[in-house]
């Protein structure tokens, strides 16, 4: 019986896994300490997504591979480079489709709406390394050495979501506190929900029109900070939210004890700036919706008072 890979361990990459396993399909879950997803028809192995011998080993016989998993942040430029190589060779031996997570950098700044027809023209480390990992799986499919295609989303939202937002906002508000975020607050930017994300990646995997080309995930939102931030401070019946913006002469002050917070310098221009996701063209083809706000708010508030609870 087929089956499908799944990398990563992360929020989008748990939903993938247990969107494909409740629709019948077994998966093997690759991360690197061997968590996962609890459930029947998921295995869980321990692996380095680095290691392309071992990555092909666990991927022969799978109908395709789902890359979700990503370095720490500060360590792109040098760990990003092995892992795609790795997993674009897996794919190139085995012959198992390849699903790639990424997100907008590979664009560069663009002044108004993203499409996925819009060249790679990165200006940052980060944004390089998200191209070229693009352009080399796409290169392997325009070859024939491979089926690839990628899944770009806006700024995660949703239970356990990694984003600049849900790292610094979320937390202060419902605790009542000055909430600081690196960026105009009050700016248009596309939200993205891990489940809407993860249903999209499910989606190409199983449409074959999906093959050599980008997608966009859904947009649940466009809201600005202050606007979505009031949003969620109303759905979680606390006080109207203090929000300050962080400038760049701060998160340098705040990189001298915390080294992270320098990368997100030169991710700046992603912030200050409207960074507006078109994904219309995947609703039409993919069939893939964009879940109600209210919702993904619910749910992120839901998630962290379960945290502080447990904590």
């Amino acid at each position: 019986m087929s089956f499908v890979v799944v990398t990563g361990a992360g929020a989008t990459a748990r939903a993938t896994a247990n969107q494909f396993a409740d629709s019948g399909e077994r998966v093997r879950q690759l991360t690197r300490s061997g968590a996962g997803v609890n459930h029947p028809l998921v295995e869980r192995l321990a692996t380095d997504v680095t290691d392309a011998d071992r990555l092909t080993e666990l991927t022969k016989g799978a109908r395709v591979l789902v890359n979700c998993a990503i370095p720490a942040y500060d360590r792109w430029a040098t760990e990003v480079p092995p892992m795609a190589t790795a997993l674009l060779t897996a794919v190139e031996r085995t012959g198992a489709g390849y699903v790639m997570l990424g997100n907008t950098y590979g664009y560069g700044h663009v002044a108004g709406p993203i499409t996925e027809d819009l060249p790679m023209a990165a200006t940052t480390v980060k944004g390089t390394v998200r191209a070229r990992m693009w352009l080399d799986a796409l290169a392997a499919d325009e070859a024939g050495r491979a089926r690839v295609t990628e899944v770009r989303a806006g700024a995660f939202l949703g239970a356990g979501a990694i984003s600049g937002y849900t790292l610094f906002v979320p937390g202060p508000v419902l605790a009542g506190e000055v909430a600081g975020y690196p960026g105009d607050l009050d700016v248009a930017h596309s939200w993205a929900y891990t489940e809407d994300v993860a249903r999209t990646l499910v989606a190409a995997s199983r449409d074959d029109r999906a093959w050599g080309r980008a997608w966009h995930a859904p947009v649940t939102s466009t809201l600005s900070v202050r606007a979505l931030t009031t949003r969620l401070a109303e759905l979680a019946g606390v006080p109207e939210p203090t929000l300050t913006r962080i400038h760049a002469g701060q998160l340098t002050a705040m990189a001298a004890e915390t080294p992270l917070f320098a990368e997100l310098l030169e991710m700046l221009y992603s912030t200050e700036h409207p960074h507006l996701l078109d994904a219309t063209y995947t609703e039409a083809m993919l069939g893939v919706h964009p879940t109600p706000l209210d919702t993904v708010l619910r749910e992120t508030v839901d998630a962290l008072r379960t945290v502080e609870a447990a904590g």
